[in-house]
């Protein structure tokens, strides 16, 4: 009798303990944690082919505008020249870079997450955990061009070419992500300049990018 009773009772320490584990396990599994590089690096190419598309389409737009507004009437595509250096840098430029900043901005202000970030469940706020201001997000965009600008001036000023000269933004791009592998806390180069942080949700807490997007309109 004594056996039987001693056996039930460990059985139930047993599984009460297994519960307990399993508890801890679960709870420390709902908890945000800082994301990893290269899943920051895999978002970032699912949303990098979005990207193009919509600075293609930007383009193309604007250099059929440009060459009805800067070629003389009729000149043929044939004797079509290239537009102008003002027109490049002034209309050209700042629209893709407005472009940019307007496809992060509107996705991190509703929910904190472009479509590539929510296939892995990140979700990019600022320290104090809420969503980021359009000011936040044009400050983050510039943090993260940073690296790669300084290292593309630094790759021209070596070789000049055009080859060179990309391969060094690479670097720089490469660069904002290594850093978190020397970061104490595993943060990138344009979290800490810019004071925001991409955190991995839980598959509890994670919301879906549509239901943020509502969710943000009722409470606006």
């Amino acid at each position: 009798m004594s056996k039987s009773l001693s056996k039930r009772t460990s059985k139930a320490t047993t599984k009460s303990k297994s519960q307990r584990n399993s508890s801890t396990q679960q709870t420390s599994d709902e908890e945000p944690t800082i994301a990893k590089p290269m899943t920051r690096v895999v978002a970032i190419l699912y949303d990098g082919m979005l990207i193009l598309a919509l600075l293609f389409l930007v383009g193309t737009i604007l250099v059929v505008l440009g060459t009805l507004m800067t070629m003389n009437s009729g000149v043929d595509s044939s004797q079509a020249e290239s537009l102008p250096t003002w027109y490049q840098n002034l209309i050209m430029t700042p629209s893709f870079v407005l472009t940019l900043v307007g496809f992060y901005g509107i996705f991190w202000r509703r929910g904190g997450q472009t479509l590539g970030m929510q296939t892995w469940r990140l979700k990019t706020v600022n320290n104090a955990g809420y969503l980021l201001t359009w000011g936040q997000s044009f400050k983050r965009i510039l943090a993260a061009c940073l690296m790669p600008l300084l290292f593309g001036i630094i790759g021209s000023l070596i070789g000049g070419s055009r080859q060179i000269l990309l391969t060094s933004a690479l670097l720089g791009f490469i660069f904002n992500y290594a850093f978190c592998l020397f970061n104490r806390r595993g943060l990138a180069v344009q979290d800490m300049l810019s004071n925001t942080i991409t955190l991995k949700m839980p598959k509890v807490a994670h919301e879906g990018l549509w239901k943020g997007f509502k969710n943000r309109k009722k409470n606006n």
